[in-house]
């Protein structure tokens, strides 16, 4: 007796194929769907298209699904996420933030294109490969990390809401990556296995975001080219090419305070100013997070002690929350290196995510 229909989104690769088949094998009715985000024609990259959404990807997810004995349909939403996540990421680049569009895309995009045709197609769940878990308790709808440290996705994860939760599935949450390569090669799939990873931005193959900027902004590179870099004191010490084309904590940017490495620890889009430091002037003990979203609680109570990470591969520092209008304020117990404007804060009780939102300039 089938457990209930699931569309599953597959990209091609080895997670999402191995949660289908996972699922397939746990009784439930899979449709497999990969979406079509963006045209690599138009990227003007020079790399061959690759990743999760690219035309050889469609294909291999369709093959994949078609040798498994399951539909496969393809989902155009070139449109919202052109009009959504590419222009935000422009956007916060000018503004002088990091953005990080996979989380949006997550958040805004993915999860609703992915309801809206689980209705039409009667499915009573989605699923993704991302490895993370979820469960239900006290009401709500609890995502959680994956067992995998390496590889747990949960961070991400902090912008889906309790509605598109209730129906999501997460069957990759109580793997290690090990065991689904193992998994791929028991089935016969060596070339999934041994396929590589993408991680660029799906919009961006060749992975060089300033090329994109100039190509996407007219006029950009001439208008912003020629600010000053400055030091900790104030002082110029050099020119840039222009404050949408470096990001907090980079290194190897044309100028040297000495001996020491030098990096970028602030962005004045305003004055064109990028300010450079050492790597201990990177290090910051407070910040705060704007649109956030609450996941295990409803809210976060003032003075709470979590575990906050500020960037996928952080492991994450102890930190006391506290509430500031609609905004968060976070007080790290250490200083964190690297904190950027733009990028994403997901906030943990023990091995599950609390809340999550967009860490902001103030």
């Amino acid at each position: 007796m089938s457990k209930g229909k699931v569309l599953m989104a597959m990209s091609g690769g080895i997670d999402s194929t191995m949660a289908s088949l996972i699922l397939h094998e746990q009784g439930y009715e899979v449709i497999g769907l990969t979406m079509k985000t963006w045209d690599y024609e138009s990227s003007g990259g020079n790399k061959k298209e690759t990743g999760c959404c690219s035309l050889d990807s469609i294909n291999d997810a369709r093959q994949l699904a078609v040798d498994c004995g399951f539909p496969h349909t393809v989902l155009d939403i070139r449109e919202e996420f052109g009009d959504f996540i590419i222009d935000n990421f422009v956007d916060e680049y000018i503004a002088g933030r990091t953005p990080n569009p996979c989380v949006l895309c997550n958040t805004h995009i993915k999860w609703e294109a992915l309801l809206k045709r689980a209705d039409m197609l009667k499915c009573d769940y989605i699923a993704t490969g991302h490895y993370a878990q979820i469960r239900q308790e006290n009401g709500r709808y609890i995502v959680s990390k994956g067992i995998d440290d390496n590889k747990d996705q949960s961070y991400v994860l902090w912008g889906v809401k309790q509605e598109c939760l209730k129906r999501t599935l997460f069957p990759m949450g109580k793997y290690h990556k090990s065991d689904i390569k193992k998994m791929a090669y028991d089935r016969g799939y060596k070339a999934l296995a041994e396929k590589n990873e993408s991680y660029e931005i799906c919009f961006i193959p060749d992975n060089d975001y300033r090329s994109f900027l100039k190509r996407r902004v007219d006029g950009l590179e001439e208008r912003v080219k020629g600010g000053n870099f400055v030091n900790t004191k104030g002082e110029v010490i050099g020119t840039h090419e222009g404050y949408p084309f470096y990001t907090i904590g980079q290194r190897r940017i044309g100028v040297s305070l000495g001996d020491d490495p030098t990096y970028v620890i602030e962005i004045n889009p305003s004055k064109n100013i990028i300010v450079v430091g050492k790597k201990e002037d990177l290090q910051k003990q407070e910040m705060f997070i704007k649109s956030v979203n609450y996941s295990k609680y409803s809210d976060i109570k003032d003075g709470m002690i979590c575990l906050v990470k500020v960037r996928y591969k952080h492991k994450g520092e102890l930190a006391t929350i506290t509430n500031d209008g609609d905004n968060l304020k976070v007080l790290f117990h250490k200083k964190v290196e690297g904190i950027a404007p733009g990028q994403s804060a997901a906030i943990y009780e023990g091995e599950d995510l609390i809340a999550g939102g967009f860490i902001m300039k103030k």
